[in-house]
């Protein structure tokens, strides 16, 4: 895929699309003038990286031989960064989440530190991968819809509950590699979900303040909650309410593909 085949409609893209408009124009021009944008917004941001280096984005090329990609970006604050969509999307993570992403940062360089680069990652480094990758942020106000949640019971979460979406509950999706999946939406395309507990007031708020609410508490959850691949929980894509016309009807969670029953009874 390309970056032309970007569909800025896509409701799940709204969080990033004016940010991502200008970068794919750039993007489109050619990889230095992509470097230079991505740069130029970082130098204005003024954000950091793990360890408290000012964010900056370099070719994927002038990562030093035999240094660790996580280890390089939080001893420098430099992302290797490459002409294609897999960055791209990560590198718009760093600007709408960017404490989640320091907070995941300094864990794997920690890691890293502690244990090394070896053939495996180890349990902590595999979750903090999945979470980079292919997480989707879940924001409850309501127990009763974080326990159909963990329950696969998306009868009541996606049917009976339908109303709560942007009112008790909502999702948005975190994993650079998700985002890219998703340039080609398929039904049965399914995300880790990290389910953050909030206020009923989170819902009052803006679209600014509610992402800023986010990347607080989850970056603080990741700085002192231990993690595995249990923390978290499968949540179909194509199956929230609102971002996929033919979920309107409750035909489309009786494919299996969607509903993963045999799962829920595991």
């Amino acid at each position: 895929m390309s970056f032309a085949a970007i569909d800025w409609a896509r409701p799940w893209l709204a969080p990033i699309a004016e940010r991502g408009k200008r970068w794919k124009a750039a993007a489109l021009v050619g990889y230095p003038e992509y470097l230079s944008l991505l740069n130029e917004d970082a130098r204005a941001a003024g954000f950091f990286t793990g360890r408290g280096k000012s964010l900056r984005f370099i070719a994927q090329d002038d990562l030093p031989e035999g240094a660790s990609y996580e280890g390089h970006i939080a001893a420098t604050g430099n992302v290797p960064t490459r002409h294609n969509l897999h960055d791209f999307f990560n590198g718009l993570m760093w600007f709408t989440q960017p404490r989640i992403k320091a907070a995941l940062n300094t864990r794997q360089a920690d890691q890293i530190d502690a244990l090394g680069i070896g053939p495996t990652r180890g349990g902590v480094r595999d979750a903090l991968t999945v979470f980079d990758e292919n997480a989707i942020l879940f924001a409850s106000a309501d127990p009763s819809l974080t326990d159909a949640l963990r329950r696969f019971d998306w009868n009541t979460l996606f049917i009976a509950e339908r109303a709560a979406w942007g009112v008790r509950c909502e999702a948005r999706i975190f994993g650079h590699a998700l985002l890219e999946k998703l340039i080609a939406p398929y039904k049965a395309c399914t995300g880790h979900a990290w389910i953050i507990d909030v206020p009923p007031d989170y819902f009052s708020l803006d679209e600014p303040a509610r992402r800023a609410t986010l990347d607080r508490l989850v970056a603080d959850r990741l700085l002192s909650e231990p993690l595995d691949g249990r923390s978290f929980a499968p949540l179909p894509v194509l199956g929230v309410p609102g971002w996929w016309p033919a979920n309107a009807s409750p035909d489309f969670y009786d494919d299996a593909a969607v509903s993963r029953k045999g799962r829920r009874n595991r």
